[in-house]
């Protein structure tokens, strides 16, 4: 069993690493309980956990509950009491625990290691924004290329798409090397749960993917999480400034904000 300091030595990694979990701590009890003020655990999105809290039915609810919390990226203080009518256990104590929350806000899924890719990799570590990568070739995606990248897939882009599974808080950039690799990816990332999916290219060519992908029997133009092309009209026509504009568009729509001037905002 891992002590107490081993849980906040994996909490500490988790938020080193901006992986989600969250840290349980007991921090009152009355009465007959399992554990002492002071017990911790910590639990992953997918339930998974380290450490204890008591055990039983009190551990299951607090692993549910520290879940649920994670998922909805907000810290709370939880009470259960330990009667037959509530958990079911006769300990007839009530405990108090903190959950913690540890929640990634976003992170990036980078699908093509190009010079845009590399760019948008850039920016995202500039604004301490965590990231993956995919890219079939070898020679663009790896470590040198792309240092602070949590996950690194060297696989067919829109395979990758796939394997990186992403989430609620994930944002997909579709930056691959052609129009085909892009209309694949845009398919494989429209199956997923990602918060955001923008893709790359021109005004005469978006409306050709869209018409492909319709006749595949998918509607990605009735989709509000696709962006294509991707990025805010900022000017420039560098890898750097579409990257800027790239990341400054996944800002405006994470935060729901308008991306007006701050000069020309009301005053609160």
């Amino acid at each position: 069993m891992k002590n107490e300091r081993d849980v906040i030595r994996l909490f500490a990694e988790a938020i080193e690493s901006g992986a989600s979990a969250a840290l349980v701590t007991v921090v009152s009890m009355q009465g007959s309980t399992p554990r002492d003020a002071g017990a911790r655990m910590i639990v992953y999105p997918d339930g998974s956990s380290v450490g204890t809290v008591g055990g039983g039915k009190l551990e299951a609810l607090s692993i549910s509950d520290a879940v649920q919390a994670i998922a909805e990226g907000t810290s709370r203080k939880t009470v259960y009491d330990l009667k037959p009518s509530g958990t079911g256990m006769i300990c007839m104590g009530r405990v108090e625990v903190f959950i913690d929350v540890q929640a990634r806000e976003l992170s990036l899924l980078i699908v093509g290691g190009g010079h845009v890719g590399e760019r948008v990799a850039a920016v995202a570590a500039a604004v301490g924004v965590s990231y993956d990568v995919a890219d079939d070739r070898q020679e663009f995606a790896n470590r040198e290329r792309f240092p602070g990248a949590g996950r690194i897939f060297v696989e067919r882009p829109d395979k990758a798409v796939a394997s990186a599974k992403p989430d609620e808080r994930t944002y997909v950039v579709i930056v691959t090397r052609g129009h085909e690799l892009d209309e694949q990816c845009l398919a494989a990332a429209l199956k997923t749960r990602a918060a955001y999916i923008g893709m790359v290219g021109s005004r005469s060519k978006v409306p050709t993917v869209f018409k492909n992908l319709r006749r595949k029997g998918m509607r990605p133009e009735k989709d509000p999480r696709v962006h294509a092309p991707i990025g805010l009209d900022l000017g420039g026509k560098t890898p750097g400034a579409i990257a800027l504009s790239i990341l400054a568009e996944i800002f405006k729509v994470h935060h729901r904000r308008g991306g007006g001037h701050m000069a020309l905002k009301p005053k609160a």
